[in-house]
């Protein structure tokens, strides 16, 4: 069971900052409370296991309860609920085997988890202050809408191992899983409504699924060279992806009569008291419309075979060769080849090239959604359109292919006494990678869609990834039950974006430079963490420092006023870019053994409170003071956890 928090920034924050931010300084905006912390959470795990039969049969069952309220940090009038997500959630796990005999073992495991979230959207002013997207008698003061879905996931595995007779191993197996998302919008309004509007809607959702059946075998033959392994197998998936509609009044559109708006050329939408037109859907998140509904499937089977020799004790090869062919775009065919060279007993070089591929998503050549995009507190009504669509072909995006990739691979591992080292350098080229696009205003195309923006999937850029991965450890004896391991790990990146596939669109609207420093987010310059650890018989302590890199990110600036040519770029970069610069957290944890089944911890992650450097011009991505990057935007986790044995 752990019982934790989250820190909220204190009412220091405007003495310190100098910023006078209406109703943020850590309270609880939403219901007045004034909070020093935030985020409760409650998490109990259990697990049992049993045995089947004499022959190492065995069924283990995991469970975990989680239930963990929302955060909520300064922002901007336009995001009153900005913070992480709350969630109630519970999972069950299910891992067995039964042997048959000494050559056959049965074999399943699988289970559900089921998700209750509940996040904030962007907030809505009152009709007074001039947002007509606030119905006002059942909002006066605005509202800040809340989305909330129910995620369930099933997985169950099922398969059958046997050793043969002639040595060869096989694995029949068959793997089902699912994802079933379900939006209910709440504490919402659909303005074009006016006062007969519901304040919680059913939006709809969409669900993917999988099955693999699978058949491998695979032989080791100790009698070639220094041993040789083979393996080989075939695959069939079915793939199927699925959008469904939610009520009416979560999407629709609503004339002055109270009607939706069925025949625009015969219906007038609903006006306020100014003569302006009303908003139609849920706002927060509008409703999947019939429009919406996708029921698509794919299939691929795929066929492979890997082998590893060792030449001698000293020296390995190994390759590998996959074919995949989909039933949408086509087939693809891979390889990978890796070596492993034992110079002495503590030293071990090793190496590899390998190719790959990304096939598109079912969600990402179909999901399509019209939505609202909030800049600067501006509502854009905005369309995500499905790749097959009329709308994606208007614009000239292109067909959806997989994306390629080329790995390459170089390192060491080096053990000496208590200590060990292994480091790896790495790149990684990624071809027609698949990216969001900007957004595209044209409104021939858009205007009797209703809507002012469209996004697009696309294969849009190449980019290549240069890295290095170190980790170094060392641990030593302390007294007579005490030990020490200091532990050092570290990642440096350096990704280039070498190409962005525009064609005849300009650049800054296909994928500008607010995406493309999104792009280069992903893969931060460095993380380095130094993780100090003491145990003995009944305590241990461990003091975990993190160091993040500086990040640079473009803000809403470049959304709100898209540049078309590099002059206009040129000048929007002095006052869009973003810079959080390089920060260290720390994290403590100490625990003590009650008795042999009883164990008690309690640390903090986060332990002094750092936040992203703040920025205060309103136009972070997410409406917050800070963007959460680097170590996210809560602040101090503190935890308490009993762990018991029966």
């Amino acid at each position: 069971m752990c019982p934790c928090y989250s820190q909220a920034i204190g009412d220091g924050w405007e003495e310190a900052t100098g910023e006078t931010l209406s109703n943020v300084e850590g309270k609880n905006r939403l219901d007045g409370k004034s909070k020093s912390w935030d985020g409760e959470t409650v998490k109990i795990d259990a697990n049992y296991g049993v045995s089947l039969n004499d022959a190492g049969g065995y069924m283990n069952f995991t469970t975990e309860f989680l239930s963990r309220q929302n955060t909520l940090r300064p922002g901007f009038s336009w995001r009153q609920g900005y913070g992480s997500a709350g969630v109630d959630g519970f999972n069950f796990m299910i891992n067995s085997a039964l042997p048959i005999n000494d050559n056959t073992e049965i074999y399943a495991f699988g289970g559900r988890n089921y998700r209750d979230t509940d996040a904030y959207a962007f907030s809505r002013d009152s009709f007074a202050n001039g947002d007509n997207r606030s119905v006002p008698s059942l909002y006066p003061n605005g509202f800040t809408p809340r989305i909330t879905s129910n995620i369930t996931d099933v997985s169950v595995s099922v398969g059958v191992r046997h050793e043969m007779e002639n040595g060869w191993n096989v694995d029949f197996n068959n793997t089902f899983g699912r994802n079933f998302f379900h939006y209910y919008i709440k504490d919402s309004n659909n303005a074009s409504m006016q006062d007969l509007s519901p304040t919680d809607f059913d939006a709809g959702g969409h669900y993917l699924s999988q099955n693999t059946t699978g058949l491998d075998f695979n032989k080791y033959l100790d009698d070639v060279a220094s041993g040789l392994s083979l393996a080989f197998g075939f695959e069939y998936r079915t793939e199927n992806f699925g959008i469904f509609a939610g009520e009416e009044a979560s999407y629709g559109l609503y004339d002055e009569n109270g009607v939706i708006i069925t025949n625009p050329a015969l219906q007038t939408v609903a006006t306020d008291s100014n003569d302006e037109v009303l908003s139609g859907s849920s706002q927060g998140f509008p409703g999947y419309s019939p429009d919406n509904e996708v029921d698509r499937s794919r299939t691929n089977y795929g066929i492979y075979f890997d082998t590893e020799l060792n030449v001698s004790e000293a020296f390995m090869l190994a390759g590998a060769l996959r074919f995949e062919q989909y039933s949408d775009f086509g087939s693809t065919f891979n390889g990978k080849l890796a070596s492993r060279l034992k110079v002495t007993d503590n030293f071990t070089l090793r190496g590899s090239i390998s190719t790959g591929f990304r096939a598109p998503s079912l969600a990402q050549l179909y999901y399509n959604l019209k939505f609202t995009n909030i800049v600067a507190g501006t509502s854009v009504p905005s369309l995500l359109s499905a790749n097959n669509s009329t709308v994606t072909k208007a614009f000239g995006i292109g067909q959806l292919n997989e994306e390629k990739a080329f790995n390459a691979s170089i390192g060491f591992t080096y053990k000496k006494g208590g200590f060990t080292a292994t480091i790896d350098a790495y790149s990684i080229s990624v071809d027609d990678r698949i990216i969001l696009t900007d957004n595209f205003t044209d409104q021939t195309v858009l205007g009797p869609l209703n809507v002012d923006a469209a996004q697009f999937f696309a294969n849009g850029v190449d980019t290549r990834t240069n890295g290095l991965d170190i980790v170094l450890g060392y641990g030593t004896s302390v007294g007579d039950e005490g030990k020490i391991q200091v532990d050092l790990i570290g990642n440096l990146n350096d990704l280039t974006i070498k190409e962005i596939h525009n064609g005849a669109l300009n650049e800054f609207t296909f994928f500008g430079p607010f995406s493309q420093a999104y792009l280069e987010a992903a893969a931060p310059d460095y993380k380095f963490g130094l993780n100090l650890g003491y145990t003995n018989k009944k305590f241990n302590a461990s003091v975990a420092f993190t160091q993040f890199s500086e990040v640079t990110l473009q803000d809403f600036q470049w959304v709100d006023s898209p540049p078309t040519t590099q002059a206009e770029a040129d000048a929007l970069y002095p006052v869009a870019t973003d810079i959080y610069k390089a920060a260290l957290i720390v994290d403590l944890s100490l625990g003590y053994q009650i008795s042999e089944k009883l164990k008690l911890s309690i640390g903090a992650n986060n332990l002094f409170n750092t936040y992203p450097t703040p920025q205060f011009d309103g136009w972070t991505d997410q409406g917050g003071l800070a963007d959460s990057v680097q170590m996210g935007s809560d602040g101090t986790y503190a935890f308490a956890r009993l762990n018991f044995k029966l």
